[in-house]
């Protein structure tokens, strides 16, 4: 894709809300680092009263996932689990208007010399990253780190979007983005020897996917991963970002590559992605997105765990003039 251009249909009075609040975003984002992760609390805890039906998604994907844990201690992880949601947003203020010298200030890393030696040899990364609230930070990191093209989905508002790319690309030199269909794209780039960002957790549908067992529970899992690593010729390297319990910022860690895959089995291989992805949550379960529908494709004649939630209405697009 080309890189984001501004356009004069931007600057429609329709958008002024939305640039307004971005204009508030960026000034957040410019204090103290401590007092942004104290207001991100308060909003998380905010949305733990007001957003009633991701409260309900993340409660039921919570005890779908930890049944083990009573009921009190479910409360409260799903407590701190919005607080880090919250610090979310924050965060992704601090990733697109923050400086690149800021930022490094608040990572340390694992792995980065052997992720950084598997490319200077010319081998194509599938880099897994994981739906995790530090997923906008940690890619910015990432891509100050290495050589780093990424996947896309365009936002519905222009504004948004135009303001989205130029955030998630300002650190990144030489990177390329790729739309979430461009699959060939996608292909042709790691057989170049590039790095490509991409996060297999999250629910596109059985048919692009298969299901396999994720905390137990059978779950739409995509098969990309496979493919990509097969026809594309790279290794699965997975990282992840933690937020550290002290306030003194991130740990990203680089693991090593799952060698496992491609296994020539799909569901081998999905079965190998979920497990490990779920040791990392175990980790940490409140830093990850449970506010995601991660179970709304049921086998069939499974119930719908997200039954009664209120579920967003489509809007119909707005051509900008």
């Amino acid at each position: 894709m080309e890189k984001p251009r501004f356009r004069a249909a931007l600057l429609h009075p329709r958008y002024w809300l939305t640039w307004l609040l971005f204009a508030l975003w960026f000034l957040i984002a410019q204090l103290p680092y401590r007092w942004q992760l104290a207001m991100g609390r308060a909003f998380g805890r905010l949305m733990l009263r007001v957003a009633t039906s991701r409260r309900t998604i993340a409660e039921r994907n919570l005890a779908l996932c930890f049944p083990e844990l009573g009921e009190n201690e479910r409360t409260e992880l799903l407590k701190r689990n919005f607080e880090s949601s919250g610090i979310a947003l924050m965060e992704t203020g601090m990733a697109w208007f923050r400086s690149a010298t800021w930022l490094r200030k608040r990572f340390t890393f694992e792995g980065l010399e052997a992720l950084q030696a598997i490319q200077a040899q010319g081998q194509g990364v599938l880099l897994m990253a994981m739906h995790f609230t530090t997923l906008e930070i940690g890619a910015a990191m990432m891509g100050m780190s290495i050589t780093l093209d990424g996947m896309y989905r365009p936002h519905k508002n222009p504004v948004y979007d135009y303001m989205q790319r130029k955030g998630r690309e300002r650190h990144t030199e030489n990177g390329s983005v790729y739309q979430r269909k461009d699959v060939r794209g996608v292909l042709r780039a790691l057989q170049r020897g590039r790095a490509v960002w991409y996060a297999p957790d999250q629910d596109y549908g059985i048919k692009q996917g298969i299901f396999a067992p994720f905390f137990d529970v059978p779950a739409a899992t995509v098969t990309g991963t496979s493919r990509f690593a097969r026809v594309g010729k790279a290794k699965v390297v997975p990282y992840v970002v933690a937020r550290l319990d002290d306030g003194s910022g991130y740990r990203l860690k680089i693991y090593d590559p799952i060698e496992q895959i491609p296994s020539g089995d799909e569901l081998q291989d999905a079965i190998l992605v979920n497990q490990f992805i779920e040791a990392r949550i175990r980790e940490a379960p409140e830093q990850y997105m449970w506010v995601h529908r991660r179970f709304k494709t049921r086998p069939e004649g499974a119930e719908n765990v997200y039954h009664g939630v209120r579920k967003k209405k489509k809007k119909r697009k707005r051509m900008a003039s």
